[in-house]
């Protein structure tokens, strides 16, 4: 038995239906992007830490500082530190000494870290032709093109939300984030 929706006007419900449903799909595909790579050992947060370093090397030197990564994936260094121990474990990382500051370490991807990447993006090309294959390109176009006006109108009103950065809840005690 479901319960009647409540006594709300049309077009909010609509707002909060239609973020339900956009919730619901990105979870969907999350689950199963990571059921479908938790046989290669890697992690979604493993993931996104080869995607950012991928992208790194691609708009520089092919290495960034450990730090860096951090600042990208919106983490704590102590929590990249975690992250990057088991890539490099993994042999998907390796690190080396910043020549230009002895303190600092820069990370590169290795040839297998690469290779992951690539099955990484195998995977969740197979997810999200699962997911959107019943829709038409042309809606899936439509839906892409609404997302990114959504998401563009979104980050140009609320500057501080637009990559990861979440205001405190009113009660909530303020918290203390090394750097």
């Amino acid at each position: 038995m479901t319960a009647d929706p409540p006594d709300l006007p049309a077009e909010v419900l609509d707002e909060v239906e239609l973020a339900d449903a956009v919730m619901r799909a990105g979870k969907r595909m999350r689950r199963d992007t990571f059921n479908r790579l938790s046989p290669y050992g890697i992690t979604p947060s493993q993931g996104r830490a080869l995607d950012v370093l991928a992208r790194g090397a691609r708009h520089g030197s092919g290495m960034i500082r450990l730090n860096q990564l951090a600042e990208r994936l919106h983490i704590a260094p102590r929590s990249v530190t975690t992250v990057v121990d088991a890539l490099e474990a993994a042999g998907l990382v390796a690190r080396t000494q910043d020549p230009e500051d002895r303190r600092a370490i820069l990370l590169r991807l290795t040839e297998a870290g690469d290779a992951m990447l690539e099955q990484i993006g195998r995977v969740r090309q197979e997810v999200a032709g699962e997911y959107f294959g019943a829709i038409s390109p042309q809606q899936r176009t439509e839906l892409l093109r609404l997302l990114r006006a959504v998401d563009s109108a979104y980050e140009h009103t609320h500057p501080d939300h637009g990559h990861g950065h979440h205001p405190p809840h009113p009660t909530a005690q303020p918290s203390v984030r090394s750097a």
